[in-house]
């Protein structure tokens, strides 16, 4: 369904949201579910940008999305990676389309979220902002 939505509807990038649609999450503590709903929540409020699951991994880009973004100006890691990405394909004009996902928690492993990585989010959404507003996420220059 991501592929579809680029290639068939046209879109540039499309995401698999566990929150287009409701809240569509299993086997998930309800503290996790609810960081992660209220931190997408948090990034919509201060960049404007639409997309309901801000930090979702599992994502479909255009060839031209990524030869757009200078992937050297990405500096964020964990999650915040993912929301820089996103952002920043939204402040250069692409199109974007989130595609409903039922998110099912790891059967392995442990999570890498600790304080380094939420204050990076955070902070980092705040500093996207103003990069947009001051004009400083610009295309890469071929």
């Amino acid at each position: 369904r991501l592929y579809s939505a680029c290639h068939d509807e046209g879109f540039d990038m499309s995401v698999g949201s566990r929150y287009c649609s409701g809240v569509n999450v299993v086997n998930w503590p309800i503290g996790r579910v609810l960081m992660s709903y209220f931190a997408s929540k948090y990034v919509q409020v201060i960049t404007g940008v639409a997309i309901k699951d801000t930090t979702a991994g599992f994502v479909c880009y255009k060839r031209k999305v990524l030869e757009t973004i200078n992937l050297d100006d990405i500096k964020f890691k964990g999650y915040a990676f993912q929301i820089e990405m996103k952002y920043t394909a939204y402040a250069l004009g692409f199109k974007i389309k989130e595609v409903s996902v039922i998110f099912v928690n790891r059967q392995l492993g442990t999570s890498k979220m600790n304080s380094s990585i939420f204050g990076e989010a955070f902070f980092g959404v705040m500093n996207l902002r103003w990069r947009k507003i001051s004009g400083n996420i610009k295309p890469k220059q071929l």
